[in-house]
């Protein structure tokens, strides 16, 4: 029988290494084998012909950018990638362990795939794995909400913060470095300035003057999004940001069909089905909307379900003056709708409104959602701080969730102004199998857990109904209406920064009930993905 070792995290300092018998030849087949079916590959290409030499150069720079952030993300997700790594000497379960970024399966509800390893620490490794949320209250450390800090514990036991900037002072040196080369390479002017940005914040942990920037930027091919982004890994309170990376290369004749769409957010913002101290906050005017293709992902973005668009930045201050970024990830989008959506739709979807799931309307659906994110209210009406700061860890979910909701009432109010074409049972249908996707993604997601809430509540308002041979068929008035009350209740719930209340809401409706996974299963059985993994690098770029 052979062994392998896992690396656990168990304190600011140490690694706490189990081991354990792994198969021998006689044994089943590798469950490995298994779990990597829950994904379908897919190569990251796009049309390069269109950069100059300057740019093509950028990109392998880029890339090596990239790579660092990957490499700070396995420290915050597990702790030693190399050594994790190394213990696993089935090639299939390594794989699966790469693509999870630990030994904790992300699609399913993190559930460790390796025997005796133990439940994922709900703070990941930010913070101390026996410290209590009690604890952490009651410490005097005035950064220790910060975005960019670490909670460690000091000789003596007692809890202290670590700078992001020092706890990895040699690799975002580094990435710093390279940035500074790129930015030397770069001939949009936006870019460049940037570029030059990101590089200090990296160095500094001030990221608001380069997110400043980064919403100038009006002209660039290229695009970056690289550093500490998004707080989903940190499930215990969701202060601390996680490293990730996209590469990026703009599709500018889909951008300049998107454009006009950011422009009208101030008017949509006055809907909303709100009282007026739930709208008082006008988004930004500099808002835009734009289509890319990813060439490179890494990071928390490239953990477990892959992101199909982003809406950045996240700080509420630039959100307020310049508005957000929307970046629509066209090639990405396109391999989960190939290859995840219509299998969904064949199975799950009532037979006369199969016809209305198209790529178009997904397209729309996810571009409408990340233009969402910029509608409702960033700041509590009580004086409660942030709405991120009032709901801590169920921030994401329900952010998530508004976004989901009021990109279909933004899509409503849009075809009612004559402004998107297509029949809006297109937009519905395709959202209503988009459930089906987005829910498989488990509940230690903030996308899944919004799906789940959101699958449960229009339920309950029959906004759909489930047929005799298994299928769904939608039912459009109620839905509307459904999605109205939904709206209403998420938004009231953000502007009070009501804690309990959307702890109650996930608690009651952030789960799959028995019927639902009867029929995830059959999913299952049918082989259709869950997800994609990449295929990504300068190889496939050629």
């Amino acid at each position: 029988m052979k062994k392998y070792c896992i690396l656990l995290i168990i304190s600011a300092s140490g690694l706490l290494t189990a081991c354990q018998q792994a198969p021998g030849p006689t044994d089943e087949p590798s469950a490995g084998t298994a779990l990597l079916a829950k994904y379908t590959d897919f190569k990251l290409t796009a049309d390069l012909s269109g950069l100059t030499e300057s740019e093509r150069q950028m990109i392998p720079i880029l890339i090596e950018a990239a790579q660092i952030m990957d490499e700070l993300f396995w420290y915050e997700a597990l702790g030693d990638k190399e050594a994790f790594l190394a213990g696993i000497e089935d090639a299939a379960l390594r794989q699966f362990a790469i693509i999870n970024y630990g030994p904790w399966d992300r699609l399913d509800g993190n559930k460790p795939f390796i025997p005796e390893v133990g439940e994922k620490p709900a703070g990941a490794n930010f913070y101390p794995v026996d410290m209590t949320k009690a604890e952490f209250e009651a410490a005097d450390l005035p950064d220790k909400t910060n975005l960019y800090t670490f909670l460690r514990r000091d000789a003596q036991g007692q809890l202290q913060t670590i700078p992001y900037r020092e706890m990895f002072q040699e690799q975002v040196t580094k990435a710093a470095a390279l940035l500074r080369q790129a930015a030397a390479l770069a001939e949009d002017a936006g870019l460049k300035k940037y570029l030059e940005l990101r590089a200090e914040a990296l160095l500094t942990d001030e990221y608001q003057p380069s997110d400043f920037a980064w919403m100038d930027m009006k002209t660039n091919r290229i695009d970056v999004v690289i550093g500490p982004i998004e707080t989903y890994e940190d499930q215990l309170f969701g202060y601390k940001a996680a490293h990730e990376a996209y590469i990026l290369i703009k599709d500018m004749d889909w951008s300049e069909r998107l454009s006009k769409y950011a422009s009208v957010l101030p008017d949509l913002q006055k809907g909303l089905p709100v009282p007026a101290a739930y709208k008082r906050e006008a988004p930004g005017a500099d808002a835009d909307l734009n289509a890319y293709d990813v060439i490179y992902y890494a990071g928390d973005c490239n953990a477990g379900s892959k992101t199909i668009a982003i809406n950045l930045p996240n700080d509420e201050e630039v959100q307020l003056q310049k508005g957000a970024r929307r970046l629509q990830l066209k090639n990405a989008m396109r391999a989960k709708y190939d290859k995840i959506m219509i299998p969904i739709n064949d199975l799950l979807i009532a037979e006369e409104q199969c016809q209305y799931v198209t790529f178009d309307a997904f397209f729309a659906n996810t571009m409408f959602h990340e233009v969402a994110h910029g509608l409702g209210i960033k700041n509590t009406i009580n004086g409660k701080g942030t709405v991120r700061e009032a709901l801590r860890e169920h921030a994401s979910a329900l952010e998530e969730g508004k976004a989901d909701i009021l990109g279909l009432y933004m899509i409503k109010q849009l075809h009612d102004q004559g402004e998107l074409d297509a029949d809006l049972k297109e937009y519905y249908t395709t959202f209503m199998a988009g459930i089906f996707r987005s829910v498989r993604f488990g509940a230690s997601s903030a996308h899944g857990k919004a799906n789940m809430i959101r699958f449960n509540f229009f339920r309950e308002k029959e906004a759909f109904e489930r047929l005799d041979n298994g299928t769904y068929r939608v039912n459009y008035a109620r839905l509307e209406s459904a999605m109205a009350e939904l709206s209403e209740l998420i938004l009231r719930l953000q502007g009070d920064g009501n804690y309990e209340g959307v702890a109650a809401l996930v608690a009651e409706k952030g789960i799959i009930g028995a019927q639902l996974q009867a029929d995830l299963n059959r999913v299952d059985a049918a082989n259709i993905p869950v997800d994609v993994v990449f295929e990504q690098g300068l190889k496939v770029l050629n």
